[in-house]
């Protein structure tokens, strides 16, 4: 009994979350409120208040479903490979990325934090994405160090230089995706990109 109460609990919170998902890309997040969430759900107010302190709890644990630290994609990459090369490594990994991005969850929940969240309350949106980013950057830093190491990058090109210019290309490419997605194919078109630039940045 107390395994099925602990899994109902789970699907409430996903419930929730998935509600949350919805309005949240309907309305904006300033403009919804946990009671509209809890309908939406076919839940109570209690319901909500019982897994989240408030909307920014929510909010940050609708984020946490979508994040994906760039560690963790090298990890993958490096399970199936063990043998990859660094940059083959960061360029498998993009790829993974951009995979997941195109997922529908995935564009909705980030085309909110991006577009679709104010400053509200206890939400900071522009501080959520800088520890995105800058997690992302140090991440990726360290395996373009080690490229470096074993002699792969060019000459002329340092590995902070090397992640700011596969953040900045990939980071652009995100933002007018999201303004219209079918406009093209993030993988496809985002795919492109990251072969060119790994390609160009090899010794």
């Amino acid at each position: 009994m107390a395994r099925k109460t602990k899994a109902e609990a789970a699907a409430t919170r996903e419930a929730l979350l998935d509600a949350a998902e919805e309005v949240f890309f309907a309305k904006g997040v300033a403009r919804t409120s946990l009671e509209q969430i809890a309908r939406h759900a076919d839940l109570t107010r209690g319901a909500v208040y019982w897994h989240f302190k408030n909307k920014g709890d929510l909010f940050m644990a609708l984020v946490e479903r979508v994040r994906m630290p760039f560690q963790s994609l090298m990890e993958e990459v490096n399970n199936a490979d063990p043998t990859v090369s660094p940059l083959e490594a960061i360029r498998l990994a993009c790829h993974a990325g951009l995979d997941r991005l195109e997922q529908p969850s995935h564009q909705r929940i980030l085309s909110i934090l991006l577009h679709r969240c104010e400053f509200f309350s206890d939400i900071n949106p522009i501080q959520m994405q800088d520890e995105i980013a800058d997690e992302c950057f140090d991440e990726m830093l360290s395996v373009f160090q080690l490229a470096q190491q074993q002699q792969l990058l060019r000459n002329d090109l340092t590995p902070d230089v090397a992640t700011r210019l596969m953040q900045a290309a990939l980071g652009g490419l995100f933002h007018d995706w999201l303004r219209n997605p079918e406009a093209f194919s993030l993988r496809e078109r985002g795919g492109e990109l990251i072969d060119t630039l790994i390609t160009m940045m090899q010794r």
